[in-house]
């Protein structure tokens, strides 16, 4: 099976790293070309355009930052919905829009190929060593076929049913990871004011019923000072926002989901576009005139899970 693969950012490089390490057949495309040296020297492909990669793979997969950007490299000149033709499989990785992600799946199969929208979640670490998780929305048949490579790239594979669902729920989760992130930001804060010692002050929440994956990944590279998640602000508030657009379309008006792009947004304001998103807490620090710092965390995080091969999770309920 030849596999190719546009997008080769935090994220997309890691996964694409992932089909290079299993040996898979992969052709790599990035507007920065720089990033694809690595996986030439290693032996892949470059494509020279989106049509050319989709007529010589038998998998295209995206991992683009918005989607404009993937609007772009589908419909644009030169585009993959200009290569593609019966029985070819796009897979689109990127966090999007699950209304966009609905509209180019009915050009997809409009030329005999089958989408699939198949984002992650994890972290960048975990994406580095196979481990991370993948949602996959759309035709059983189709998902089926690429479970190869989807475990591949990732430990936790779960068919989310209708093309769009695995879109929708992965700002779900984006969503409630921020939510945590700022009330961690919060807990930190006033803790240190209160006199509490920041380490004991981390291992309190590790072994308690606030713990969560976010306080174990994120408020470690906070007290550090990195606050390196290679996650940004931007791309915060393009997930919660929508988030929101998806409760918007169902009639349900969020009262925290807004919130939360607002103080994004004045994050986003006074640190940059590009900043990373645990810097949020720079707010509450510069408002308090103290550094959330502790010795003993690292700069940034790495999987301490060997890497394993993938399987498909079934929900509860329905084994």
């Amino acid at each position: 099976m030849k596999i190719g693969f546009i997008g080769l950012g935090n994220v997309g490089g890691k996964l694409a790293g992932s089909l290079l390490r299993n040996n898979f057949n992969l052709i790599v495309r990035d507007l920065n070309r720089e990033l694809a040296r690595p996986f030439l020297d290693q032996g892949a492909g470059w494509a020279e355009s989106p049509a050319q990669m989709a007529r010589d793979v038998d998998v295209i997969i995206t991992c683009l930052p918005s989607p404009a950007a993937c609007t772009e490299v589908m419909e644009g000149a030169d585009g993959i919905l200009d290569g593609l033709s019966m029985g070819k499989i796009w897979l689109e990785m990127s966090t999007t829009d699950e209304a966009e992600v609905k509209r180019l799946g009915e050009k997809v199969t409009a030329k005999g190929a089958m989408p699939l929208d198949t984002p992650v979640s994890g972290g960048c670490h975990r994406a580095a060593t196979g481990n991370i998780a993948i949602f996959a929305g759309g035709e059983r048949q189709a998902f089926e076929q690429v479970l190869p490579v989807l475990t591949a790239m990732g430990r936790r594979i779960l068919h989310t049913g209708r093309l769009g669902s695995a879109s929708m729920l992965k700002v779900m989760t984006n969503y409630l990871a921020t939510a945590n992130l700022l009330t961690l930001c919060e807990a930190l804060v006033t803790s240190k004011l209160a006199g509490m010692d920041l380490n004991t002050t981390y291992e309190a929440i590790r072994i308690s019923s606030g713990n969560s994956f976010v306080h174990e990944t994120e408020s470690q590279v906070i007290l550090n000072g990195s606050r390196d998640i290679n996650f940004t602000m931007d791309l915060v508030i393009k997930d919660v926002g929508l988030f929101n657009t998806v409760a918007e379309r169902a009639g349900l008006a969020l009262e925290i989901a807004p919130l939360l792009v607002d103080i994004f947004k004045d994050g986003e304001k006074r640190y940059g576009s590009r900043e990373w998103s645990p810097n949020i807490i720079k707010r509450l620090e510069e408002q308090a005139g103290i550094e959330i710092l502790a010795p003993g965390f690292p700069a940034e995080m790495v999987d301490d899970e060997p890497e394993a091969p993938g399987y498909e999770v079934i929900p509860k309920g329905k084994s």
